[in-house]
């Protein structure tokens, strides 16, 4: 029997080729098509959202977004219709947990709770993983509140006016725990040494709960933080509030002056949340969070358990939360320069 060889003319291998690279591109085209409307499809054919939401915060538990988001929860199932999930992602302050939101599928099922740590890391650090102003979509504004200067009662110092006198006859030997670098009570203690002229030594934690235990057992000066973190241990007597930057002392804690009563109407660094998306979630997706958000801050239960938390409800557009944004990294960069705090790689 006679087997024959049969030879494709070169012309025909090129049109092989042609249509197989045709092939893959319009597959590569039409799997894009497919993911992007998949995110389309939880507004369309399987209305958003569809499954539990995860909420990450960037710090370990106990400290002010712990206590904000958690205080939120359950309001937020109800808005939503789906669980919520918390994530504590603590870690090189705020940026582990905010990074993971960066590059999360946008599908508004991977959601970023943070305070002013986003809008000072850009000042602070030379490095960042992700840009703050392109890969997120801030949402709202959820809630403000001033900063609390704590020392334990194990303290030799009783008062402000004690604590700066100390300080100033003992340079670089008293400290102050902050959360991690460019969280409020990071900044608060930088306004303190620059309006005060002080030296003091920085500690950082991996959050405002182990700040909390080191304050308390006197292992550390001072720590800057929120009322609703503070307010336990101060009606205690574990710990004492030597100052507030509100304008007018705070309800939830009356016994604590502010500074501005102290003669240091300069120490007024307040602390802000709000909610981020990472960039590329579909507008509807954040108008539905930021309905839910505003309709559970917007509620009287929820308005109360955060005003005795010692925090201030907010709220408003994801377009006011964005100008507010750039405003506030604007003015904090400002003050990391007139504090001469210097980045971190």
């Amino acid at each position: 029997m006679f087997y024959g060889l049969i030879f494709t003319h070169p012309y025909d291998i090129g049109a092989m080729m042609k249509s197989r690279i045709l092939f893959v591109v319009s597959v590569f085209f039409t799997l894009l098509i497919l993911q992007q409307n998949s995110f389309a499809a939880d507004i369309v054919g399987n209305p958003y959202p569809a499954r539990p939401i995860k909420i990450i915060v960037p710090y370990g538990p106990g400290g002010g977004s712990d206590i904000i988001i958690r205080a939120m929860q359950n309001k937020l199932t109800e808005n939503l219709g789906q669980a919520i999930i918390i994530e504590n992602k603590p870690g090189a302050s705020t940026i582990v947990g905010t990074d993971f939101v960066a590059k999360s599928t946008p599908d508004g099922y991977t959601v970023l709770i943070v305070d002013m740590a986003f809008l000072v890391n850009p000042s602070l650090f030379t490095k960042l993983p992700y840009d703050s102003q392109k890969d997120f979509i801030p949402v709202i504004e959820l809630v403000s509140t001033p900063s609390i200067m704590l020392a334990s009662s194990k303290m030799p110092f009783k008062n402000l006016k004690e604590f700066i006198q100390l300080a100033k006859t003992s340079p670089n030997k008293l400290s102050y725990a902050s959360a991690g670098f460019g969280t409020g009570g990071h900044m608060a203690s930088e306004m303190l040494k620059v309006v005060a002229g002080v030296d003091l030594v920085h500690v950082p934690y991996k959050g405002a709960g182990p700040a909390m235990t080191d304050a308390l057992g006197g292992h550390v000066s001072i720590l800057f933080t929120t009322v609703g973190a503070a307010k336990p241990y101060v009606e205690s007597g574990q710990i004492i509030g030597l100052g507030i930057t509100s304008e007018k002392r705070t309800d939830a804690l009356p016994q604590v002056p502010t500074f501005a009563e102290l003669g240091y109407p300069g120490v007024n660094a307040n602390i802000v949340w709000g909610i981020f998306l990472p960039a590329g979630v579909p507008k509807e997706i954040v108008q539905k969070i930021n309905t839910a958000f505003n309709a559970s801050l917007q509620s009287p239960e929820m308005k109360q358990r955060l005003t005795e938390l010692g925090f201030n409800p907010a709220g408003g557009s994801s377009a006011q939360w964005t100008t507010e944004v750039g405003k506030l990294t604007s003015n904090w960069s400002k003050i990391v320069k007139q504090a001469n705090i210097k980045p971190e790689q």
